[in-house]
This record gives C-alpha cells, sequence and structure tokens, in this order.
C-alpha cells in the first residue's frame, strides 16, 4: 500500500493532497440502499453489449472458413482474404477512441445507444452483403461493412464497460467487481464460444451444404443479441459517479490530466497491448490440436465448427471461477498471478512441443491447452478492462479507458503480423518454428506481472469514489475550480453562486422566523 504524504509534503507540493493510496481521501460512498434487482439491472444493459463483441469477432472465422470452400482460387485471389479477418480491429480502434470521448463528453447512456444501433445496422448490411452478382465485389462490400461493425464493437468499451463500472459502485460492497466482469470478458467469452457454436447448429441444419445460407445466417443472429439490449439501454439512466463528477460541461485540463495519470495510462496500456499481443500466438495450438484430430481437407463443417467451440468453451471456467478472486485478494494481485501461472504453463508447453503435438498425445495437448487458457482469463482476460476502468477519475474515464482499450487492440493486430516473422525465425525446423512465439509470448506475461504489481496501484471495492476525491484535490490545488464538476445542462457557476446566496438567505430567514 501506498502511504501517506507528510504534511510537509503537503505543503511542498500540490500533487501531494493526492496520496497514492485512494482510502486515505475523505470520500463520501455511493449510497446501496437500492435492491439487487434494481441495482444489477444497469450492469447489465451496460456490460452486456460486449457479448455481441465476442459473438461478431469470432464468427467471422467460421465464415472466412465457409468462403475459402465456397468460392475456392477467387477467394484467394482477393485482397479480402487478407483484410477480412483483420479490418474490425481498425474499425474497434476508432470506435474506441471516438466513443471514449464522447461518453465524457456527451453521455455514457446515449453514447451506449449509438453504438448499438451501429453494431444492429451494419452487421445486418453485413448479413446481406452483395454487389451486382460480383463475387469480388461482394468480398470487397462486406470488409468495408466489416469496419463499420467494428466501430460499434469499439463503441461498447469505453462506454459499456465504464458505465458499467460505476454502475457497480450501487451494488453491496465484497462483489462489486464479481459483477463487473461477469458482465463483461465473461460475456465476450461467452460470445467467442456461442460465435462458434451457432454456425456449427446452422451448417448441421443446412447438412453441411447451402454454404451461402450458413454464412450469411451465422453472421444475422449477431444482429440479434445487441437488438435484444437495445430496449433495456432506452430506459438506462447515467451512472450516479458520472451524474456527480463528469466534466460533460466543463473545460477539460488535458495537461493536468496527462500530468496525474500519463504514467498509469502508460502502462495500464502496455499491459493491454501485451495480453492482446500475446493471445494470437497461442492461436497456433488450436491448428495443432485440430490438425492431430482431423485432416481439415476432408473434414465436414461441423466437425471442424464443432471441435472449434470444444477449444472456445476453455475460456469459460477461467473467467466464471476467477470473477470472485477478484473480489477476494483484488484484480491487481489477480491479474499478476494469472499472467504468471500462464508464462508457466507457456514456457512447459514450448519446452515439451515436440512430445505434446503428436496424434497420440492430443488428449494431453488438449487439456494442458485449456489450463493455460484458463489461467489468461483468469489474469489479464478478466482484469485489464477492470482496472482500466477504476483507475481513473470519472470526468475523463472514458477517454483513459478507451484510449488503453484502443492500444490493446493494436497490440492484437500487430501480433497477427509480427508473429508469422517469429515463426519464420524458427528456420526449418518445425519445432522451434512452434517454440520460439511461446517463449516470447511467456517472457511478455513475465513482464506484464512486474508492471502491475510495482507499477499500478491496489483497487478495492470504492476505488471509483476515492479516486475521483484524489483527483478533485489535485485539481484543486492546481488552480482548477472543481465546482465544474458534475454542471448539468443549462447550469453555470454565476447560476450556481445564485443558488447557493438564495439558499443562504432562506436560511437566514428561517433563524429568524423562528426568533
Amino acid at each position: 500500500m501506498f502511504g501517506r504524504k507528510k504534511e510537509k509534503e503537503a505543503t511542498d507540493s500540490p500533487v501531494a493532497v493526492a496520496p497514492e493510496n485512494p482510502e486515505h481521501i475523505d470520500a463520501a460512498p455511493l449510497e446501496t440502499t437500492q435492491s439487487f434487482g434494481t441495482a444489477i439491472l444497469p450492469v447489465i444493459a451496460c456490460g452486456a453489449g460486449l457479448f455481441s463483441d465476442g459473438y461478431i469477432n469470432n464468427v467471422i472465422g467460421s465464415v472466412v472458413t465457409i468462403l475459402a470452400i465456397q468460392y475456392g482460387d477467387v477467394w484467394k485471389t482477393s485482397n479480402a482474404k487478407h483484410y477480412l479477418g483483420d479490418i474490425a480491429f481498425a474499425g474497434t480502434v476508432v470506435g474506441q477512441l471516438f466513443f471514449g470521448y464522447l461518453s465524457d463528453k456527451w453521455s455514457r447512456t446515449n453514447s451506449l445507444l449509438l453504438s448499438t444501433c451501429i453494431l444492429i445496422i451494419f452487421t445486418a448490411l453485413a448479413t446481406g452483403s452483395y454487389y451486382h452478382g460480383d463475387t469480388v465485389g461482394m468480398f470487397n462490400i462486406l470488409t468495408a461493412w466489416r469496419f463499420f461493425v467494428g466501430i460499434g464493437i469499439g463503441g461498447e468499451y469505453p462506454a459499456g464497460s465504464v458505465g458499467c463500472a460505476e454502475s457497480t459502485g450501487e451494488l453491496k460492497a465484497g462483489s462489486r467487481n464479481t459483477w463487473f466482469i461477469l458482465f463483461t470478458n465473461t460475456m465476450i467469452d461467452w460470445g467467442f464460444v456461442i460465435g462458434a457454436f451457432v454456425p456449427y447448429v446452422v451448417a448441421a441444419a443446412c447438412h453441411n451444404g447451402h454454404l451461402s445460407t450458413i454464412w450469411r445466417v451465422s453472421l444475422g443472429i449477431g444482429v440479434v443479441f445487441p437488438l435484444s439490449l437495445l430496449g433495456l439501454r432506452i430506459f438506462l439512466k447515467e451512472p450516479e459517479e458520472f451524474q456527480r463528477n463528469s466534466m460533460k460541461y466543463a473545460k477539460t485540463p488535458y495537461g493536468l490530466v496527462l500530468k496525474f495519470y500519463g504514467w498509469r495510462l502508460l502502462v495500464v496500456s502496455l499491459i493491454w497491448f501485451i495480453y492482446d499481443f500475446s493471445a494470437y500466438s497461442f492461436g497456433i495450438y488450436s491448428s495443432t490440436i485440430l490438425a492431430n484430430i482431423f485432416d481439415s481437407s476432408t473434414a465436414s463443417l461441423t466437425t471442424i465448427f464443432g471441435w472449434n467451440t470444444v477449444l472456445n468453451l476453455f475460456y469459460i471456467p477461467g473467467t466464471m471461477l476467477g470473477a470472485p478472486i477478484s473480489d477476494w485478494i483484488g484484480p491487481r494481485y489477480a491479474l499478476a498471478i494469472g499472467v504468471s501461472l500462464q508464462a508457466i504453463v507457456g514456457f512447459i508447453m514450448a519446452g515439451c512441443y515436440s512430445r505434446l503435438a503428436q496424434p497420440g498425445m492430443v488428449g494431453a495437448f488438449t487439456v494442458v491447452y485449456g489450463i493455460f487458457q484458463s489461467l489468461g482469463e483468469l489474469g489479464p482476460g478478466n482484469n485489464i478492462g477492470l482496472i482500466a476502468a477504476k483507475t481513473c477519475a470519472t470526468g475523463v474515464r472514458g477517454q483513459y479507458y478507451g484510449l488503453a482499450a484502443a492500444v490493446g487492440k493494436i497490440g492484437a493486430f500487430v501480433g497477427t503480423w509480427v508473429f508469422p516473422y517469429i515463426i519464420a525465425a524458427g528456420g526449418g525446423s518445425e519445432v522451434l518454428s512452434a517454440q520460439y512465439p511461446f517463449w516470447v509470448s511467456s517472457s511478455l506475461c513475465i513482464l506484464s506481472a512486474f508492471l502491475v504489481l510495482f507499477c499500478l496501484p491496489q483497487i478495492g471495492q470504492d476505488t471509483i469514489t476515492h479516486e475521483d476525491a484524489r483527483f478533485r484535490a489535485y485539481l484543486e490545488a492546481n488552480g482548477y475550480d472543481t465546482r465544474q464538476l458534475g454542471l448539468k445542462k443549462g447550469e453555470t457557476l454565476e447560476s450556481l453562486e445564485v443558488a447557493k446566496g438564495d439558499d443562504t438567505e432562506n436560511k437566514e430567514e428561517g433563524k429568524h422566523d423562528s426568533l
């Protein structure tokens, strides 16, 4: 824990009034007088939309598999082959940055509604992709729509996750991190599972034929999930913390914000970058497992999609069992333990690759791989978004979270381009080519553990409230008028002064009348 500054230090430096330990700041926690059912609804409405992120991002893998079979050489020679699977990353980065700003300077709830509408519209358009009967044109149209789908997905991160984190403050202390995780990262992971399972069901219904129907229906079902949340989000109110501490109608002092949060934002962003960068290298193991189970050139779609569903199920134990751990020991330690254990398993898998990557060892390989995936979700999967959402003040939380999440997505994109070169460094050795990515990724996991343990503060149940108080104290010490925080539409500092004066006069009159 970080200690309180001494009195002399407090007078020497304006930053000293805002110690790193948020528990030392006097702040009024949110009232939790609502029933659990009432309090949990905003958490669900804000966070559960990330299910769409998992579904839409994962289902495209099955769509690409079908397009490759359906269109053969036309698909192989098209530009879409190189961009369709990754273009949503670019859109997601744009959405995270844009909606991060929008959620701070406009509205959490309205930003959520806008991102939901974008997701619904462009997922539907992607489903019906067509270009005058021209196959290559259809590929290009589908790729374009996927970019805009990515923007909608990106909006779910700063607007949805930040609103979810703020809404958990109205739940009973002791379970707030659990509920945040269950309706953010767990939703993403279930989206991945369902994104793999739906193509399996549709392919089975079509008896592995009618390929166009399979991929269009699989994409189209992605409209259902955000549509089901739209009604709930229409009636969603702004989180209490946002109403009390937003900079919606105030000038944001970006210089002070950068000075106060710059280092912390850099650390959070780097951890997220490493996590997403590394996660893509581990996909090679799923390919190895599947290659040892069946011949992909002759296997049916149901076989491919069925095993893909099984592999995605490995995420679920880690995220669901790990959720309460983040309340018991705190997100910081949960993340550090998760990546440390994941690094150990990764080193073991890399070192034993030549023995594990054998058809006769597929069962053991699959179990170890499942443990590896689960540890990733228990650690950074569950906690990096939670840390990003709770280590910053409300007034700039959307932009802080959006920037960190965007850096993470850039890490994922960079990983897809860099790891082929790392694999190629193995030369003609199949074992070395498979081992190198995992030596790199497991080493990065150790770096993440170091960063989170030594460069980030502990996160408690009321960290959001205390962080707001800490930031407010810092702003006041640097001459910023904090009466601007939480201003409502039409209010000005002058009108607040008048209202305060009237209130004082009424109190004086009341005293006089009582005499």
